[in-house]
């Protein structure tokens, strides 16, 4: 019955087992949780893991690949994707957030004057004047570190990268945020220059490595995301992509907006229905033969399907469908599909937990613990 989902594929160049990603994900859990999740998941029978949030420097707030502990821990993750056949691929990002700015609103945080929503509110504001104002030689740095990371990435064990097409990538392809006035801002083509030339460092880097890029784009009527790719610039913007060497896209809503509109529960006004972002793939489909991920509110196996099959995407990320029920895919291979736990996208355990730092969870975590 789920042919499709359980058929494998060349995603980009590298060879899947089967169509179900597990969509980058930040847990805020301890090493040790966040390795038994990604243990289940791999186990669980998904195709690839990717890894969100993989810096392209040293970093004081992620596991980065330039220290020996943050690599160390990417190998052993590396060991645990494929000792179950499971794929994994390494989000190359770098925050587009002014540490000075977060510094001088630090204080109010921590004497509960400003939460932490109205402190992200206050970031995405500063993100337009940090990237405007940026030094070709810092711009220059970061683009090397995408190189560098990739070789890191390769050498600590992963078969793919994505380049983070949000955050700084985003930024710089953003119009709302990128008011520059040399060769990086101004014309879409010069917006795109940013994110064509990590694509070009990793390439470089890493001549056969597939690389996948997370295209977000952002929607104006109505509005939705800040950062990333106007829906009427994805005609330059993706043949530039994919002339510097991307071979894959995942297609998903720009951010820099409300946390819920990127992951929309299913009350959602706008973005509530099964498939919520797949229209995005339409777009970026009538510029590109590469394959394309869909991601976003595809939490029913038969409507996964049916998207695969039609051929209108060739694989299906999910997050939240898979920390419901790590064991989906081999649920589905095995003819159990009734007893999948389904993520009903209420937002409570795991983006809810995740605001309220109590880690990224889910409502059937404590059903699982019966269970076992």
């Amino acid at each position: 019955m789920y042919e499709t989902i359980l058929s494998p594929v060349d995603y980009g160049g590298l060879r899947l087992k089967n169509r179900i990603l597990f969509a980058p994900t930040t847990f805020g859990l301890s090493d040790e949780e966040t390795l038994a999740k990604y243990r289940a998941l791999a186990e669980g029978g998904c195709a690839m893991i990717i890894v969100g949030d993989v810096p392209v420097g040293k970093s004081r707030f992620e596991k980065s690949l330039f220290d020996a502990k943050g690599f160390a821990f990417y190998q052993q993750l590396a060991e645990i994707a494929h000792a179950a056949d499971c794929k994994l691929c390494a989000q190359l990002h770098q925050s587009d957030s002014d540490l000075l700015a977060m510094l001088k609103y630090l204080p109010a945080l921590l004497t509960k004057k400003l939460t932490p929503d109205q402190l992200r509110e206050k970031l995405n504001e500063a993100v337009g004047p940090y990237i405007t104002k940026m030094p070709k030689r810092k711009i220059q740095t970061i683009l090397d570190g995408f190189g560098k990371a990739a070789l890191l990435a390769r050498q600590a064990g992963f078969d793919m990268v994505q380049v983070h097409g949000d955050r700084m990538c985003g930024s710089f392809s953003s119009a709302l945020f990128n008011h520059r006035t040399d060769e990086y801002g101004g014309s879409a083509e010069n917006r795109a220059r940013f994110a064509v030339e990590a694509v070009r460092a990793v390439r470089t880097a890493v001549p056969g490595m597939p690389i996948d890029y997370k295209l977000a784009v952002r929607q104006e009527d109505p509005h939705f995301g800040n950062a990333g790719v106007a829906e009427e610039e994805l005609s330059v913007f993706v043949p530039l992509l994919e002339q510097a060497g991307v071979t894959s896209f995942h297609v998903t809503l720009a951010n820099h907006s409300a946390l819920e509109d990127t992951i929309p529960p299913a009350s959602h006004p706008y973005f509530g229905q099964p498939g919520c972002f797949l229209k995005f793939c339409d777009e970026v489909r009538q510029y590109t033969a590469l394959p394309l991920c869909g991601v976003g509110g595809l939490n029913d196996p038969d409507f996964v399907e049916q998207q695969l099959a039609s051929g209108r995407i060739q694989c299906a990320a999910m997050s939240r469908p898979l920390l419901a029920d790590p064991d989906l895919v081999n649920k589905l291979k095995n003819g159990q599909a009734a007893q999948i736990h389904r993520c009903v996208r209420c937002n409570k355990k795991c983006l809810g937990g995740l605001m309220a730092h109590q880690g990224t969870r889910c409502i059937y975590d404590a059903l699982r613990a019966k269970e076992a």
